[in-house]
């Protein structure tokens, strides 16, 4: 007899580009990166991406946040009713233009920021978060580990190079 496996859990995203950038991320990194972030807790998961202008994630932080500016990644968690099973996640909102601002202005590469932002989202969605210390050393060092088996350095690290 064969002993049977535990199939891998399925990650699908739903990426939507509501953005007119060109040299985004292709959807199979969107795809790695939530893997990564989530492949993690052994189940299936369902969520969506939307890659927005800066005009569109300043609406929706203003809306949701009361912060009246464009933000790099908002998350935006599912609440399954009782009793239902569903494996959808929730919705992550990545301003392109402040992701690839950002990574600049931190002298980071543009595609290891694209990851930060989705693995930092994903783990929002999760219920994670950073509004105390202590959350906020927890989260990071779910970041920190995630992305270094994606082979990209700790984010928080100061660059030297300025």
């Amino acid at each position: 007899m064969s002993e049977s496996t535990t199939p891998e859990p399925t990650i699908f995203v739903d990426l939507q580009i509501a953005c007119p950038e060109e040299n985004l991320p292709s959807e199979q990194q969107f795809n790695t990166w939530a893997m990564a972030a989530l492949g993690q807790y052994n189940r299936d998961f369902e969520l969506t991406i939307r890659l927005v202008t800066s005009e569109e994630s300043q609406q929706l932080n203003h809306q949701y946040r009361e912060k009246d500016k464009p933000t790099n990644v908002l998350s935006f968690p599912f609440e399954v009713p009782e009793g239902i099973e569903l494996d959808l996640l929730g919705d992550l909102v990545v301003c392109s233009e402040v992701v690839e601002s950002e990574a600049k202005n931190q002298n980071k590469s543009i595609n290891d920021h694209w990851a930060h932002m989705i693995v930092h989202g994903c783990l929002h969605l999760l219920g994670y978060d950073h509004i105390s210390d202590q959350e906020a050393v927890e989260m990071e060092n779910l970041e920190i580990d995630i992305l270094a088996k994606l082979g990209i350095d700790n984010p928080y690290e100061i660059s030297s190079e300025h």
